[in-house]
């Protein structure tokens, strides 16, 4: 008889929660044994397949080592859609919403606004943006190639044809011809020494994505100094950054010219988001 024989989907469940929580236990049967949640739970006492119980070993084990639940299912939620995510792209997290609806609150009275996403990854925030404003020209740029083919395979599956995907380093090789209205980045700001890059999940992601092997700060320099010649009048630079980088954040803003710069706390209270605004013209 195999080991598996006699092993039914609630059997599993209570043999994974020895390492891993139960809702982690549960998403990785349900990916493992290609069953939905109304299954699982209607039908507890089904017996598992040996390959599926295999399976649903190796998933586990791997989850408790560490590994981001989103690459062992392939695919992570942000703003209301279901991305498609691999190791070379970052895992979309639940802050990063709000940059997005700061940016929609920005461009609530522009019509037809034209927005850069840089550093794109998985094109989460540019997809965001682009189903919310379909009326929106977006230009999702990463200077990966393997980032922007998962890019492209959530723009697919998405069916956002408002958005093009370049392959550039920041602003090197590409512009937008009338300005653009917003420029938005969640861009790699761990600096290279902090401990959080070896931690359980991080160490899984792409190093590029999180760090610029320095300060931390290099891609907000590089940000910033291509921003006012890009922007239109009144045109918005909004970015993500560290618990404890909103001040240096802010500093590079008024020193590329940017005005009303302000920063924004997450749904934790931290202090995670600055923007700022290229002065409008002179009457």
């Amino acid at each position: 008889m195999s080991a598996s024989a006699q092993m039914t989907r609630v059997r599993a469940i209570q043999w994974a929660r020895q390492s891993i929580d139960r809702l982690d236990a549960r998403l990785l049967l349900q990916f493992a044994s290609e069953c939905s949640a109304n299954a699982l739970i209607a039908e507890p006492d089904v017996v598992l397949e040996e390959a599926q119980w295999t399976r649903f070993q190796s998933l586990v084990q791997r989850r408790a080592g560490g590994e981001p639940l989103a690459y062992l299912v392939g695919e992570a939620g942000f703003y209301g859609a279901l991305l498609a995510v691999t190791p070379d792209v970052l895992v979309p997290r639940p802050e990063t919403e709000e940059l997005v609806d700061w940016a929609l609150d920005v461009l609530r009275d522009q019509p037809a606004p034209t927005i850069a996403d840089l550093g794109t990854g998985s094109g989460a925030i540019a997809l965001a943006l682009a189903r919310a404003r379909p009326d929106a020209r977006v230009m999702a740029v990463d200077v990966s190639l393997a980032a922007l083919s998962i890019a492209q395979l959530n723009q697919q599956r998405l069916g956002c044809a408002n958005v093009t995907l370049i392959h550039a380093s920041w602003y090197d090789g590409w512009q937008a011809a009338d300005g653009l209205d917003l420029i938005i980045s969640n861009p790699p700001y761990i600096p290279a020494d902090d401990p959080h890059l070896s931690g359980d999940g991080v160490r899984f992601e792409p190093r590029l994505a999180l760090t610029d092997e320095a300060d931390g700060l290099d891609a907000y320099r590089a940000i910033a100094a291509g921003a006012v010649a890009r922007l239109k009048p009144g045109g918005w630079l909004l970015v993500e950054h560290g618990h404890d980088q909103g001040a240096a954040v802010a500093s590079l803003w008024l020193q590329a010219g940017l005005v009303d710069v302000r920063g924004r706390l997450d749904l934790s209270g931290n202090p995670r988001m600055t923007g700022g605004q290229k002065p409008a013209r002179s009457a």
